[in-house]
């Protein structure tokens, strides 16, 4: 009874370690994707507001694939010996998979919408140029998020300052060769978890569930 108990308050201890960063983060992901239900609505006016909103948009979406780095601190924790197998195995990897799984699908929703939109106003033919993109353009931010420890923010705050660690990122090659390669990351877990959503999304519709913003309508 006492090893329960005491692998019970171990396993609280671990998740309450990570629920205030893993709010935190797991909100900046969200932000992109409550944006993208207003933004991406068939039709919605493109009025100087619209386009207020769509660089706040653009300026937080790196923020959803950012959480895919953030397993670097589930490896400190197994690391550094301070859990038990039990609480690694059952309670901090679970965990993270939810956190992870649910920050990087706000980032494919969102661009789910952004497709739908963009399919509404005839213009199908981006869809991929669009995306791929806004890979690239996330696959920097993440950079600059992980290493350069910026935030969407100081694009407001600290314009400059951005501008300068950007070109400074962009002139040198090991910055570019881990950007490549959180492209490749993001571009593949994109478009393997759009499938298994639109999957979902098609079995939605047979099931006669509406998901708001995501009906595709377009003008005869």
């Amino acid at each position: 009874m006492g090893s329960l108990v005491g692998w019970t308050a171990e396993a609280f201890g671990a998740l309450r370690h990570n629920l205030h960063w893993m709010g935190w983060n797991l909100f900046l992901a969200v932000v992109p994707l409550a944006l993208s239900v207003w933004l991406f609505r068939p039709h919605r006016p493109r009025t100087f507001f619209w386009w207020l909103v769509a660089c706040i948009w653009l300026a937080f979406l790196p923020n959803a694939p950012y959480v895919l780095t953030d397993i670097i601190h589930l490896i400190d924790e197994t690391r550094d010996g301070h859990y038990s197998a039990w609480v690694i195995g059952l309670v901090l990897i679970p965990e993270y998979i939810v956190f992870i799984l649910s920050g990087f699908l706000a980032y494919v929703v969102s661009l789910i919408y952004l497709g739908r939109y963009l399919k509404s106003l005839q213009l199908k033919r981006w869809v991929l140029p669009v995306e791929l993109t806004l890979h690239a353009l996330s696959a920097v931010g993440v950079y600059l998020g992980r290493f350069v420890r910026l935030n969407s923010w100081d694009i407001v705050t600290g314009l400059r300052g951005v501008v300068a660690e950007l070109l400074e990122v962009l002139a040198a090659k090991q910055p570019l060769l881990v950007i490549a390669i959180t492209f490749a990351i993001i571009t593949t877990l994109y478009y393997a978890l759009k499938v298994i959503c639109l999957a979902l999304y098609s079995y939605w519709q047979r099931s006669d569930l509406d998901v708001p913003g995501l009906t595709a309508r377009t003008e005869k």
